[in-house]
Order: structure tokens, then sequence, then C-alpha cells
């Protein structure tokens, strides 16, 4: 399949290729998983983005736009979960939740810090429509 796409879809063409192969990689397993269940459409894709996951939640969402036409995804809902960075401070024992990269403790300061959630990428949910 070849996709064309111009750069007002995306601000660096290295980052798009990353969002483009996460999403061909989605795309792979949605339709092993839509064969699988015998569905005819997938009809919502929710997933779970860390803010250091290196994935551009915007990108991955016009990416999969481009990518679901002419599949059986066509006319599914994408939704992205975007989920902060929550560490926990080693000199504390406090967990601080940022929304940001800032690795401080917001409590004490420190930077003896252990990342607990923010760099995952999670396919959570998909919503199959299955005729009896």
């Amino acid at each position: 399949m070849w996709l064309l796409f111009s750069s007002n879809n995306f601000r660096n063409c290295d980052q798009a290729m990353h969002e483009l192969s996460i999403v061909a990689n989605l795309f792979e397993l949605l339709e092993e998983q839509a064969k699988e269940a015998g569905a005819q459409k997938i009809t919502l894709v929710k997933l779970k983005v860390g803010v250091l996951s290196g994935v551009v939640p915007e990108l991955l969402q016009t990416a999969f736009d481009i990518y679901k036409k002419d599949t059986i995804a066509t006319e599914a809902e994408l939704i992205i979960e975007t989920v902060p960075l929550r560490l926990l401070c080693h000199q504390c024992h406090q967990e601080t939740i940022r929304d940001d990269i800032v690795f401080t403790c917001a409590h004490c300061g420190s930077t003896r810090l252990e990342k607990k959630e923010g760099t995952e990428l999670i396919l959570e949910k998909i919503e199959l429509e299955i005729d009896d």
C-alpha cells in the first residue's frame, strides 16, 4: 500500500514515518483480531499513549485517518488517551504526576525518580461489528 501525504499533514517527516509505522503494525493486529472474531467492521479503537512514549498523538491520529481508508476500519473512530508521567521519588517516597517531561519531584525537588507510568503505548479497546 502506498500512502501519499503532504507536509501540511505532518510537521516532521521522520516523526511522521514513526507514527505511520506504528499505525501499520496496529492495523495488522486490528485486522487479525477482526478476522478471528468474524467481524465485518472495526468501529472503535482506543489507545493509551504515554507522554514519554515517543508518539505524537496528533500525528498518530493523522496516520490512522490516512491508513484506515479502504480497510475494515474505514469508519472507525480512534480515541487516544494521553497518560501523564507518574514518578516515584526515592528521596521522599511520594508520587508526582506530570503532564510535561520535567524530572523533579513536586514535593521535595529531588531528581532521584523512578518512572511508573507515562512511557506506554497500549491498545486498550477494539469495538467490532459482527453480523449474526
